[in-house]
């Protein structure tokens, strides 16, 4: 033992060495002044042979291990949330308050938009299913304002720059494109309606090419300035035949509604409902996951007329050449089936192309056959003389003295050539269509000549004159027919034999069209059927019939009209159909003109059916002040009647009969008078 470990044993008393010190208390001191665990240099080193006591070391058996505190850490992440929040928070305001319009600009870009999806209108077929007016493949090119902006291009001038590229390929004014394209309030635009795929193929072309272009170049230098252009699907009307029943057919005007004849008088069962699409698009493009809401459309009927398309352009190019060569104003012809009342043809002159209305005269446009109101002239005697058969007043062989002129009320009437006194049968006045003969004729309705007016306008309101046709075309006329107490003293006398009222051509055809059916008027119809969309095709509604005279009048009057052509005597010799029994009449009247409405010129008709014997056809012409050459309807009108009715007792297959006339007296005996 050292003399230091003596010194301490003997001065402090001698320790245990089996005596082990207590740890130090936590927050408490050695009694040295030092902490417990290290005073740096003052401690006492460790007895010899016994390890210091370091950390990770277990504690010695008997003492007490306790945690850490929880509560720094704690608060250590509650700062650290409260930050994160604080930074959300700074920087949703920033989006809904201070940036708000920015954001707004830019979710623009990628909104949902709605366009239409056109419905197919319908197609316009004649009787034998072949195609009047149909559609085709075409596409409204359209586009949106915002993306030719100065924030979306990056220049100024991009709507007059994308005008400047479209214009010759829609053919439409440069300035107007680029005013459409510059309009803030809208996000669709239309540029060019029913554009052929051509063109859309070609400005398709063309913006892929700007698209290469700008991705190549720098931001912003060189922008694809047509990105904003598209295209909507959306058929074409065409009209495969051209002028071929333009009148009749009508067009579709620039909103894609008919504008005129069929078109318009069908426009809601032909056009269908249209739909619409609603879809998100960015950057001028469909977003093809954002979801798509579609309305489908709902396509059109199809409409079958009752024209024979043959007969049709026999009857147009027949009273299209008339018209040419007597420079007349205007002239129409109608083919009617006796049997039906079907129109077969409903021709006018002049016509127009629908496909290029742009090129057509305005005046042009409405079916003059149903539109125009004229005096008839001679062609309406046969109302006449089918009221005096009806009422029992006279029969063909009555006898009718002629003078040359007669004085009736304030004036004298005269036939339309100077003659001896005639000495004719009743149908002698019909063949020779004398004006005298027939006032004395009509004179027999009645007592008086104000009941003898009477009993002539039940008949011609009953053969149609002054009623709608039964068509129900857009403008069409109902003809003038004034009551019998209106009536004025010269039109007491001229109404007889045609001046002093007015129809339309279909109503002209349609008397003729009664007593061919036996005295029954049948409406005339246009529409034979329509199929829907579902391919179910519905007949039309049968037409309004009325009993106008009796069976044995009608026939009488067949027998009277065959005169009219068959007899050398008659007017009506140029429509003689070799083989065929032909019944017919003359007309020619003073014309008023619509611009002055007084009498100007003469409208020339002639009107008919054949076979005369067994009526299958009736064909009705009438031109418009002819100018050039005869104004006669026997040297006018005749010949077309004749081109008319051959063929289309051809195309129909209507053979002759066979049976020949038993023809009526024209001349009547000198002693026999009426």
């Amino acid at each position: 033992m050292s003399e230091r470990s003596r010194g301490q044993g003997e001065g402090g008393g001698r320790r245990d060495p089996r005596r082990v010190p207590r740890p130090a208390q936590p927050g408490r001191t050695a009694r040295t002044g030092g902490t417990a665990a290290g005073r740096s240099g003052g401690g006492r080193p460790a007895p010899a042979g016994r390890p210091a006591r370091g950390a990770g070391q277990r504690p010695p058996q008997g003492g007490a291990l306790r945690l850490a505190r929880p509560r720094p850490r704690l608060r250590l992440v509650a700062v650290g949330l409260t930050l994160v929040m604080l930074v959300f928070t700074v920087r949703l305001l920033q989006v809904q308050a201070v940036d708000a319009s920015a954001y707004a600009s830019k979710a623009a870009v990628n909104r949902y938009i709605t366009v239409p999806l056109a419905a197919e209108r319908g197609t316009i077929t004649a009787r034998d299913g072949s195609a009047l007016a149909t559609t085709v493949d075409a596409y409204d090119i359209t586009a949106d304002p915002y993306l030719f902006t100065p924030e979306q291009t990056k220049i100024k001038d991009a709507p007059e720059r994308a005008a400047r590229i479209l214009a010759p390929l829609l053919g439409e004014e440069r300035a107007e494109l680029a005013e459409k394209l510059s309009r803030p309030d809208t996000r669709y635009v239309l540029l060019a309606r029913q554009q052929t795929p051509q063109t859309w193929r070609k400005i398709k072309k063309l913006k892929q090419q700007l698209a290469a272009r700008a991705a190549r170049s720098p931001e912003g230098e060189r922008p694809n300035v047509l990105a904003g252009v598209y295209q909507e699907k959306h058929a074409k009307r065409v009209y495969p035949n051209k002028e071929l029943a333009a009148p009749v057919l009508g067009f579709v005007n620039a909103e894609g509604k008919g504008g005129a004849g069929i078109e318009a008088m069908l426009d809601k069962k032909l056009a269908g409902e249209n739909g619409k699409i609603t879809y998100a698009q960015s950057g001028g493009r469909q977003v093809p996951t954002a979801g798509v809401r579609e309305q489908a459309a709902r396509p059109g009927s199809d409409i079958e007329l009752t024209l024979d398309r043959d007969i049709q352009w026999a009857a147009q190019r027949a009273i299209g050449d008339q018209v040419r060569d007597s420079h007349a104003d205007s002239g129409y012809v109608v083919v009617q089936d006796t049997r039906t009342g079907q129109l077969l043809a409903m021709a006018s002159a002049p016509g127009f192309d629908p496909n290029d209305i742009g090129r057509a005269k305005v005046d042009s446009f409405g079916a003059a056959a149903v539109q125009d109101a004229y005096e008839p002239g001679s062609t309406s005697k046969v109302m006449s003389m089918a009221a005096v058969l009806e009422e029992g007043r006279a029969t063909p062989r009555t006898a009718v003295t002629v003078p040359n002129r007669l004085k009736r009320a304030d004036r004298y009437f005269a036939d339309d050539v100077d003659h001896p006194t005639w000495h004719l049968t009743l149908n002698g006045v019909l063949a020779k269509s004398s004006n005298i003969g027939t006032i004395l004729a009509t004179e027999q309705l009645g007592s008086t000549r104000k009941q003898a007016n009477k009993v002539l306008y039940h008949y011609l309101r009953e053969f149609g004159i002054g009623r709608p046709t039964g068509l129900g075309f857009p403008g069409e006329t109902d003809g003038l027919l004034e009551k019998p107490e209106k009536w004025s003293a010269s039109q007491q006398y001229t109404i007889p034999f045609g001046q002093g009222l007015s129809l339309n051509a279909v109503q002209a055809a349609s008397i003729y069209s009664t007593i061919a059916n036996g005295g029954e008027r049948i409406d005339p119809t246009l529409v034979r059927g329509t199929t829907g969309p579902d391919g179910r095709y519905q007949p039309a509604d049968p037409p309004g019939k009325r009993r106008v005279v009796s069976e044995k009048t009608a026939r009488t009057l067949a027998r009277m009209l065959e005169s009219v052509v068959s007899d050398m005597e008659g007017t009506g010799t140029t429509a003689k159909i070799p083989g065929y029994r032909v019944a017919g009449k003359t007309g020619t009247a003073n014309r008023v003109d619509p611009k002055t409405g007084r009498y100007h010129g003469y409208t020339a008709s002639f009107a008919g059916f054949a076979p005369a014997d067994k009526p299958r056809v009736t064909v009705y012409c009438a031109v418009q002040n002819p100018k050039k050459g005869s104004y006669f309807g026997s040297d006018v009108c005749g010949p077309v009647y004749k081109k008319v009715m051959k063929f289309s007792l051809k195309t129909l297959q209507i053979p002759p009969t066979g049976n020949k006339p038993a023809r009526l007296p024209v001349s009547a005996g000198k002693d026999r008078k009426h």
